[in-house]
C-alpha cells in the first residue's frame, strides 16, 4: 500500500493550491483520510481529516480557508487551500487508515511522502 501526495508549490500570500493524495495497492477499505503539516521548528499538526462517509474535521487555522474532500472510487483525498498565508508554509503529509485486502482485515495507519507548500508575503 502506498500514498502518493502531490500538488505542493510556491505561491504568494492570498493564493491557492490544491493538494492530492492517492492510495494504491491491495486495499479493502479506506477509513479516515487526512492531511497534516510540519513547518520548521514545529511539531506535526492536523490540518484536516475526512471520514469515508464525508464528515470532515478542520484545525482552527484551516477553517474557512481549506476544504478537504475525497473520491472513494479513486482512493484519493484532496485539500483545496485558499487565501494562503506565510504561516501555512510547511511540508504537508497525507495519512490514511487503511484495511488491507486478505488476512485479518485490520486497519493500519499509512503515511505518504510530504509535499512542500511555500507561501511568500
Amino acid at each position: 500500500v502506498q500514498l502518493q501526495a502531490s500538488g505542493g508549490g510556491s505561491v504568494q500570500a492570498g493564493g491557492s493550491l490544491r493538494l492530492y493524495c492517492q492510495a494504491s495497492g491491495n486495499i479493502f477499505r479506506i477509513n479516515e483520510m487526512g492531511w497534516y503539516r510540519q513547518g520548521p521548528g514545529w511539531m506535526r499538526e492536523l490540518v484536516a481529516s475526512i471520514k469515508s462517509g464525508g464528515d470532515a474535521n478542520y484545525a482552527d487555522s484551516a477553517k474557512g480557508r481549506f476544504t478537504i474532500s475525497r473520491d472513494n472510487v479513486g482512493m484519493t483525498t484532496y485539500l483545496e487551500m485558499s487565501n494562503l498565508k506565510p504561516e501555512d508554509t510547511a511540508v504537508y503529509v497525507c495519512r490514511a487508515g487503511i484495511v488491507v485486502g486478505g488476512g485479518k482485515l485490520r486497519e493500519s495507519e499509512y503515511w505518504g511522502q510530504g509535499t512542500l507548500v511555500t507561501v511568500s508575503s
